[in-house]
């Protein structure tokens, strides 16, 4: 082993394609579309190396044409989820003794076949299964997932520099510890590079994991595997199993060598965890760490001297791209109601610009929804304006399940700033504006604070620098990413670390230190030089 203090290359954001018309990247991607299109996979459990298949599957289907079928995958019962844990649990030893660096350097050289000859499969994976147009799936599963490797890499080898004072006589040192035990990484179906980040953050710092991806996500999730170890990732670090959301937990959870969870999902699962957890605490080695990002209901505040035009692009990009399938999406907005007239013209003339249907055609802005169970839930809202006195639908409305899950993108209007559709996550092409008396703005932002019980994102709109100072301390608490003259979504890794509090999660901030810091357990180290050989005091002279 070598005895240099190795640096890592510095991370920079990776720089997102344009897939302009004529562009050499669009028509690369458009020929790796064509192909995966055109093939069915069988996808199969990943455990300890080793492909594992049950014979109990399900399929993953495009969202936008939900008759073509693009895989199959197999399906973990406790006994495979059992063995995943055991596979886990034995790679940890050999995974957490091999040296900083070489650990590092798997994830670095997946960043780089990522962000190269990958790219366009991953991309392509992610439009294909989980509808997204070519520009959200290059800044999801290209962009950010790389950064996720490179940055936490980065911020992995600065948290090994961070050691004690020592006084004369003394050295004292800080270890970085894995945790003891593995990882359950539970990952949404709305981005790849969160499905990527919740099983790799953890294996940088030496930890080993049990990943279940959301089925609607397991295309990209089993390309995603694939890339893992074409870097180099040894068997059992991370074992990919598909597999039913209770069955999961039930199995996986009261494990007594559950070190941690890292999920992104919905409150109530997360909420679920926490008590599973709680409920076998005195089961396990150590105390899991729990590290969650859940939902939001997530705000646009415009103060009366906000730039109308910009606020209107920030509605129609915010709401609508990924069709409001973000969880930073924005769902509720305040506009002073002098401001409004002007602001819905020129969202409606935006939204009726914006094409919709399958994701290879690139000339289409919105997509599908996830899955029939998101269309019924979304169509469901839409049919409850519909009947509501204080609700109407301005713009959209929509729906048809026919051929893809397609909904317009909606804008509702509500008198009532505490309707249903104010309060209640959607999660879908869906907003609420409330228009307020102008003069009642600091009023009205006391009641955007307090109608949601998340705290994800928010946008605040004024050029009024005095005014935006109060606006910003009104709603210290209302969000994790507070966004000010944008749109409430795009968090960067490295530039927006991402997470809420309330009911919106653990607020351990993908994309930062802070999140690597829940996955390891730092041990001190005293080391006396010359030891005592009397154990008398002074004072006792």
């Amino acid at each position: 082993m070598s005895d240099a203090s190795f640096q890592i290359p510095r991370p920079q954001n990776e720089p997102v394609n344009s897939y302009a018309p004529g562009t050499p990247e669009r028509e690369s991607l458009k020929k790796t579309l064509d192909h995966m299109a055109g093939e069915k996979l069988d996808i199969p459990l990943v455990i300890g190396g080793r492909e594992v298949r049950t014979g109990r599957t399900r399929k993953v289907v495009m969202p936008h044409d939900h008759g073509h079928v693009l895989a199959e995958f197999h399906l973990a019962g406790p006994a495979e989820l059992k063995l995943a844990a055991e596979a886990a649990v034995k790679a940890q030893k050999d995974w957490e003794s091999l040296p900083w660096q070489d650990r590092l350097g798997v994830f670095l050289k997946a960043a780089d076949l990522l962000a190269g000859p990958w790219r366009d499969c991953l991309n392509a994976a992610t439009m294909l299964g989980q509808s997204k147009n070519c520009y959200q799936a290059e800044v999801d599963a290209a962009c950010e997932m790389t950064d996720f490797f490179r940055f936490n890499a980065h911020y992995y080898r600065e948290l090994l520099e961070t050691q004690p004072y020592s006084p004369p006589g003394l050295w004292n040192r800080m270890d970085y510890r894995p945790l003891e035990g593995f990882v359950a990484a539970i990952t949404p179906f709305n981005f790849t590079a969160i499905a990527g980040n919740l099983p790799s953050c953890p294996a940088m710092a030496g930890n080993t994991a049990v990943w279940k991806p959301s089925d609607t996500q397991m295309l990209a999730a089993y390309h995603t595997m694939r890339l893992f170890e074409a870097a180099g990732l040894p068997a059992g670090v991370i074992n990919l199993v598909g597999a039913d959301g209770p069955e999961f937990g039930q199995t996986i959870l009261p494990m007594r060598d559950l070190a941690g969870v890292h999920f992104t999902g919905s409150t109530g699962t997360f909420q679920w965890i926490w008590k599973t957890i709680g409920e076998n605490v005195a089961r396990y080695r150590s105390y899991p760490r729990i590290v969650g990002e859940t939902g939001g209901k997530d705000f646009i505040f415009a103060h009366p001297s906000a730039d109308w035009e910009g606020l209107a692009v920030a509605i129609a990009r915010g709401a609508f791209e990924y069709q409001g399938q973000k969880c930073s999406a924005a769902s509720r907005v305040y506009v002073p109601k002098t401001m409004w007239p002007r602001v819905k013209e020129r969202l409606s003339a935006d939204l009726k610009s914006m094409k919709m249907g399958d994701t290879r055609d690139f000339g289409n802005f919105i997509n599908a929804v996830i899955d029939k169970r998101a269309f019924d839930k979304i169509s469901g809202y839409i049919d409850g304006v519909k009947k509501s006195a204080n609700e109407k639908i301005v713009i959209g409305g929509k729906c048809d399940d026919s051929k893809g899950y397609f909904i317009e993108p909606t804008v509702v209007e509500s008198s009532d700033p505490k309707a249903r559709t104010m309060c209640e996550e959607i999660f879908g092409p869906m907003v609420t504006v409330h228009a307020y008396d102008d003069a009642r703005w600091e009023e009205m932002l006391a009641v955007c604070e307090s109608t949601s019980p998340f705290a994800l994102t928010g946008a605040l709109f004024s050029q009024d620098r005095a005014a935006m100072s109060r606006m910003i301390e009104k709603v210290k608490h209302a969000a994790g990413n507070l966004y000010l003259n944008d749109k409430p979504t795009g968090a960067v890794v490295g530039q927006q670390p991402f997470g809420g509090g309330r009911a919106s999660g653990t607020n351990d901030k993908a994309g930062a230190h802070f999140n690597v810091l829940r996955w390891v357990s730092p041990r001190s180290i005293k080391e006396t030089f010359v030891s005592p050989h009397d154990y008398r005091y002074p004072f006792l002279g």
